[in-house]
């Protein structure tokens, strides 16, 4: 249905993609994945032709419509929601656009009554008529109530444009569905109604996504971006990681091999290249040894940084007593009535319906902001570091990376330097990208330099507000390892399925209804 052949683009001199050729057939659902600044986004851009290609072509069947939904929320800010779920259909939108214009003329001719009547057909064989219902129905399924519906787009908040352009990329069944990281700010229960209509969706589905349990539970093929190609695997992302695992392992132990081989040769030639008697044996094994090129075996571009988060000292069984914490916001209330208890060794995931509670709670643990009700103790020999959810204020400044780390070690002067470049070489910070201005950073390098910088800090307890934003999948994973790994507390909202379920001991929900402590499902 969809066809790429010999694509080839370049933004800035830099070579993004490289004679890539792939088919997109009907039925399945692609999971697109790479590492950041590999060019998975930009992908989905010269699919839909908003960028286009340096070379090759794109082709899709001219009869099938496409549909993207994309990460910038504020295009329609001035279309209200029911309108803005409608244009997803932009052939259908353009019909009723059309007829709404002819009814409106002052002077209604008979041509412009033909001309309405032909459009009237085409949209009724559309299922036109229908359209704001449909609009509504899906609306309701996405979580958007009956009393928004006319509001305006710009009057909403962040989670309710995501839900409402969400909808708007679901509306009239397209041919090709185009989803660039859909789950971002998305309630658990909306995930999962998404993921189910994907697994059962009957046309084509292509998903950029850092969340590993949502691309399992849609995905019948991954589109591994690296080295500037795209390979196509079946299967869905933890088969595609189990098999690369397995090839990489596969490689190595060849390589090695080979090396081994090489050295053999190489020692052969040293020893008797000025032997006459054994020359031509020397030249034999010269030429085998040409023909070597491990190069050509090429490891994956792929690199993970090294997550290790230490405790300068344990804390001691108390980390945490919180009596009756009440906060209110535009005079609704966020959650009411909070008591918990927090042990050492605890690994807490906190969940609210309303995203900005889980936010609110760790501004108020942190010493942030006052709660409005209740109070709270930290243990005499906790030592916290927190990660907000909105963090840019940490990088309004001209510092660069070296710089902006340095404020947060204890290290000695003699020995900081060093140490600071040491540490971002682990973070995936080499040469000149330790000298970059702090503020310039892409969302991932800045979400590495948030990690360094609490890594630095050696508390005891951790506090995460959506700590996965931006992080590429490698990443991630190794984010999850060093959290499963830490012996201290940890507090963590997160709508990673698999990393919630893989390190916490206990699951709370917090509301205007109280506290809710649940199993994992």
């Amino acid at each position: 249905m969809l066809t790429v052949s010999n694509l080839s683009f370049q933004f800035g001199g830099k070579h993004i993609f490289e004679n890539v050729n792939i088919t997109f057939s009907k039925g399945n659902c692609y999971g697109v994945i790479g590492a950041n600044g590999s060019g998975k986004s930009t992908f989905l851009k010269l699919l839909s032709r908003e960028q286009n290609v340096t070379s090759g072509q794109i082709y899709l069947d001219p009869d099938k419509r496409l549909s993207f939904l994309k990460q910038d929320h504020h295009v329609f800010d001035h279309y209200t929601v029911i309108e803005t779920v409608i244009i997803g259909n932009q052939i259908l939108y353009k019909i009723k656009k059309e007829m709404d214009a002819l009814y409106a003329k002052k002077k209604f001719s008979e041509q412009d009554g033909i001309q309405v009547g032909e459009l009237g057909l085409k949209y009724e064989q559309m299922g036109g008529w229908n359209i704001e219902i449909d609009a509504a129905t899906l609306l309701s399924n996405v979580g958007i109530p009956s009393k928004q519906h006319k509001k305006l787009m710009q009057d909403l908040d962040g989670k309710s444009k995501v839900l409402i352009l969400l909808a708007q990329a679901l509306f009239g069944n397209p041919d090709l569905l185009l989803l660039d990281e859909p789950t971002n700010n998305l309630d658990p229960e909306t995930i999962r109604w998404l993921e189910d209509f994907l697994a059962n969706y009957e046309n084509t589905v292509i998903v950029v996504s850092h969340d590993r349990h949502f691309l399992d539970a849609i995905c019948t093929h991954i589109c591994d971006i690296d080295f500037r190609k795209i390979s196509l695997f079946t299967g869905n992302y933890s088969f595609y990681s189990q098999s690369s695992k397995l090839a990489t392992k596969q490689r190595s132990q060849k390589t090695k091999k080979i090396e081994e081989k090489r050295k053999e040769l190489q020692e052969f030639i040293r020893r008797f290249s000025s032997n006459l008697s054994k020359s031509r044996q020397a030249t034999a094994r010269k030429k085998i040894l040409d023909k070597f090129n491990i190069e050509e075996i090429k490891p994956s571009s792929r690199r993970s940084p090294a997550i290790i988060f230490e405790q300068e000292r344990v804390a001691g069984d108390q980390i945490l007593e919180v009596k009756n914490l009440s906060q209110l916001y535009n005079g609704q209330p966020l959650f009411k009535n909070i008591s918990l208890t927090i042990k050492r060794g605890d690994k807490i995931a906190i969940y609210s319906k309303n995203s900005q509670a889980c936010s609110t709670f760790y501004e108020i643990l942190s010493g942030n902001i006052r709660a409005q009700k209740g109070d709270f103790t930290w243990g005499i020999t906790t030592k916290k570091t927190y990660l907000p959810l909105n963090y840019e204020d940490f990088f309004n400044t001209e510092l660069n990376i070296v710089d902006w780390l340095r404020q947060f070690t204890s290290k000695e002067d003699e020995r900081q330097e060093e140490y600071i470049r040491g540490f971002l070489g682990k973070m995936l910070f080499n040469g000149d990208d330790t000298l970059k201005k702090i503020r310039v950073l892409s969302g991932g390098e800045k979400m590495r330099c948030m990690l360094s910088m609490m890594m630095l800090i050696k508390a005891n307890v951790l506090m995460f507000d959506e700590p996965t934003n931006h992080l590429d999948l490698e990443s991630i994973a190794a984010f999850n390892n060093s959290l499963l790994s830490f012996n201290g507390t940890i507090l963590i909202t997160s709508r990673d399925h698999e990393l919630i379920k893989t390190v916490c001991n206990r699951i709370i929900e917090i509301g205007p209804s109280g506290l809710i402590e649940k199993q994992y499902v």
